[in-house]
């Protein structure tokens, strides 16, 4: 008997338990040493020299364009096919987000399509690493220098993977990751801003405090009650940070776990001939986030959804992946934006599926969730007939 195969599970073991606590033992559940190890750690791993905890990966990107002086006015090129957070976060600061078409086989913004994009208006590029692809981020920044524009790379699903000698979170001027349930490594919830800008790394850690002058920089930094700028309560707990910190020590094994997963989908759905099965370019290294295959041309997301629904009801977690953002209702009342501005992406978007994928899925699971997909994919086909 199969038992029912959720859409994501967070790994927590005992040592990251124990992590957590000890902080609950220790009293001193925020603003103190546990923070201050993962970011140091944080920044070691992605080779920046600032990395800033914060309270959600949503909370980092807003902070990022806050203090890269991104506001009211401007316009910020990004990709329609994300969680509508990136954009949502272009909207937070009173700027306009710019979507350009995703290109088909990375599922990234198009690069040949940017420039096109680009006014007088335009200061900054926030590109989002889809599904953990870290594909054209080299030429995202080679554009937005040219442009002089700032580039903020939306990391959030990518955390650990490379491409050539390069980490993901090392492109832009800043990066934000995030550590939701299920991202590679979870502090509940969490984020953190990477950057090499002493300014913005102040800036953000202001901004995550309430406004408050971090501790060793101009300004009453003494005082709790001075506060430099308007900011936010975005902290990241000592809670938090301990179940971060203990996970981050151990990302190498969960990276090297979902890839096999991954590697066990891909040859297990390769040779179908109904769906597209994401490839990994040679150059980079692959840090999977989820596993999301889509449906061959010719399938409308009516029959995508009855796939998910079949699936759903054999016990089988899955999800459509995502939604284009300038289609999500707000977008469309505030932006005038409609169907067919973006038609790669929207093609995209209504055929993807999100199958069962987490660190510890087992061989058993990965066949019987393909297995279902397939069962459900002929169902699909013999009722068209």
């Amino acid at each position: 008997m199969i038992e029912e195969i959720p859409l994501s599970r967070p790994e927590i073991n005992e040592d990251d338990q124990r992590a957590v606590m000890q902080v609950l033992r220790s009293g001193r559940l925020s603003i103190g040493p546990m923070i201050e190890q993962f970011e140091s750690e944080f920044a070691e791993l992605v080779g920046r020299r600032h990395a800033i905890g914060c309270s959600s990966g949503t909370a980092g990107l807003h902070m990022a364009l806050l203090a890269h002086g991104i506001g009211p006015g401007d316009e910020v090129i990004t990709t329609p096919f994300s969680f509508i957070a990136s954009s949502n976060c272009i909207v937070y600061v009173g700027a306009t987000p710019v979507f350009v078409d995703i290109e088909p086989k990375s599922l990234n913004m198009d690069p040949d399509l940017i420039e096109a994009a680009i006014t007088p208006r335009t200061k900054a590029i926030l590109a989002v690493e889809v599904f953990g692809s870290p594909a054209h981020m080299a030429t995202y920044r080679a554009i937005a220098d040219k442009h002089d524009l700032k580039l903020i790379e939306d990391s959030c699903e990518g955390l650990g993977g490379r491409w050539r000698d390069r980490a993901i979170g090392s492109f832009g001027h800043s990066a934000v990751f995030g550590f939701y349930p299920n991202k590679q490594i979870t502090t509940g919830e969490g984020g953190m801003v990477v950057t090499n800008d002493d300014r913005v790394a102040d800036v953000c850690r202001a901004l995550r405090n309430q406004g408050r002058a971090p501790s060793g920089t101009a300004g009453n930094a003494g005082n709790w009650l001075h506060h430099e700028l308007i900011g936010f309560n975005y902290r990241m707990s000592e809670i938090n940070a301990a179940l971060g910190l203990s996970q981050i020590r151990r990302l190498d094994s969960i990276i090297e776990r979902r890839q096999q997963v991954a590697s066990r989908y891909i040859e297990r759905l390769m040779g179908n001939p109904e769906l597209l099965v994401p490839t990994v370019d040679p150059e980079t290294l692959m840090s999977w986030f989820v596993f999301v295959v889509r449906l061959r041309s010719g399938y409308s997301s009516v029959e995508r959804d009855r796939i998910l629904d079949g699936m759903r009801r054999h016990d089988v977690g899955c999800s459509a992946y995502f939604p284009c953002i300038h289609l999500q209702p707000c977008y469309r009342e505030r932006f005038g934006t409609d169907e067919g501005s973006f038609p790669i992406a929207e093609s995209a978007s209504q055929r993807t599926i999100a199958l069962p994928f987490f660190t510890e899925m087992s061989p058993r699971d990965t066949d019987f969730a393909a297995q279902t997909l397939e069962l459900m994919i002929t169902r699909e086909t013999f009722s068209r007939d």
